[in-house]
């Protein structure tokens, strides 16, 4: 297939390109019956983050959908959007902004293929399964294009797989390696199972914490499913307006998300709440998918002592164990998670820069980058909460 055969599409509504052509390129192993690999590109989702206004104007997220077509077919997709300014990425790119425009440069517009405010690895150029290698190229090359045609300073890929990060780095794009926390299921039958591996100290300090959160004065729910209802929300928005302004200083996403997520999101979420004297009091929101439970977010009304590890990081842990899943990402940044038993993993990202001189520099700065994050690893994960014995078998 040739280069001349393939129409790229810059769509401003996900409904333009549909569900069935979109969810064809973003989860084509739901045809099984399974859920997806996670659900953060699935249409609904998508969907859900514009008809809620979380994205679109006023958001300094402006949906720009790719969409490759070869004879009618669609062949690969991706969530981009004009970006107005570095906010929701988690793959921070303030100080180069900063840098270009003190050079004289207009760092903002930029073209971003994302998730929007979510931190978590998977897929970023969505492809037909037919199509991997020409829709995959088709997106690359029609973002860059779209990026020189309006003189845009960059377009960035950010928490793309490996096999991503590798594909683009060989089309020229310049990649970035960061790091996250993420907890490993080794087939462990329960909580008590996973302990074991762990070193007597830090052993000791979980099960210290667990019963002093749990001895909160209430009870610990995870809803999911049909079992979510709407009243859920009214408690959670509470919570998550509060994390919100104190993080982020206005919250990412709108309370109508959370309505329009109880329709078509409910099988891909976990939420887990705590309720006291017949009231939530605090709470933390996973989203499911077919091999990882997400972490997102929490909040509280009352602050407990560890509550938060409780509910964010070892309900997590419970939960992947019950469903068999086999990873827990628990989101962006935090070395207090590796305490808990979460080691630090690599993650990627692909940058195109169109100023030449400043993408040298870049390059010369991701490369240094490179080396820290990958000692930094090292460092961490001998220092780790685990036994000698139980890092290398994981390793």
């Amino acid at each position: 297939m040739s280069a001349h055969e393939i129409e790229i599409r810059v769509l401003p509504k996900i409904a333009e390109i549909g569900q069935k052509a979109w969810d064809a390129c973003a989860c084509p192993e739901v045809s099984d019956g399974g859920p997806p690999l996670d659900p953060f590109t699935t249409y609904r989702f998508l969907k859900a983050l514009e008809d809620s206004n979380s994205v679109g104007p006023g958001t300094g997220w402006q949906p720009q959908y790719l969409q490759a077509v070869v004879s009618g077919q669609t062949i690969a997709v991706a969530p981009m959007y004009a970006k107005g300014h570095s906010q929701g990425e988690y793959i921070f790119d303030h100080n180069w902004a900063h840098a270009f425009e003190r050079a004289g440069g207009r760092y903002y517009p930029k073209l971003q293929i994302a998730v929007p405010h979510t931190p978590a690895t998977g897929r970023r150029l969505l492809t037909h399964p037919d199509f991997p290698e020409a829709g995959r190229a088709a997106l690359v090359q029609g973002a860059v294009q779209l990026g020189e045609q309006n003189r845009l300073s960059s377009l960035h890929i950010t928490f793309c797989t490996e096999e991503e990060r590798h594909a683009g780095a060989e089309m020229g794009l310049l990649p970035r390696t960061t790091q996250q926390f993420h907890w490993l299921n080794d087939e462990y039958a329960d909580f008590d199972a996973f302990l074991t591996g762990l070193t007597s100290r830090k052993r000791k300090n979980i099960r210290k914490e667990r019963r002093q959160a749990q001895d909160f004065g209430g009870v610990i729910h995870t809803f999911s499913g049909d079992d979510l209802q709407p009243e859920h929300w009214d408690a959670f928005w509470e919570f998550y307006q509060d994390t919100g302004a104190r993080k982020w200083g206005t919250p990412y996403l709108t309370r109508r998300f959370f309505d329009i997520a109880q329709d078509v999101l409910r099988d891909d979420m976990a939420l887990v709440l705590a309720e006291r004297g017949g009231c939530y009091v605090a709470g933390a929101l996973n989203f499911v998918g077919r091999e990882t439970l997400f972490g997102r977010y929490w909040g509280c009304v009352e602050h407990h002592p560890c509550l938060h590890f409780e509910l964010c990081y070892y309900q997590a842990i419970d939960i992947a164990i019950a469903r068999g899943l086999k990873r827990v990402e628990a989101g962006a940044q935090g070395e207090h998670k590796l305490a808990r038993g979460y080691l630090p993993t690599q993650t990627h990202s692909l940058h195109w820069v169109a100023d030449p001189g400043f993408a040298d520099a870049i390059a010369r700065y991701l490369e240094a980058e490179r080396d820290a994050i990958e000692e930094e690893i090292e460092v961490l994960t001998d220092y780790g909460p685990f036994r000698k014995t139980q890092i290398e078998e994981q390793q």
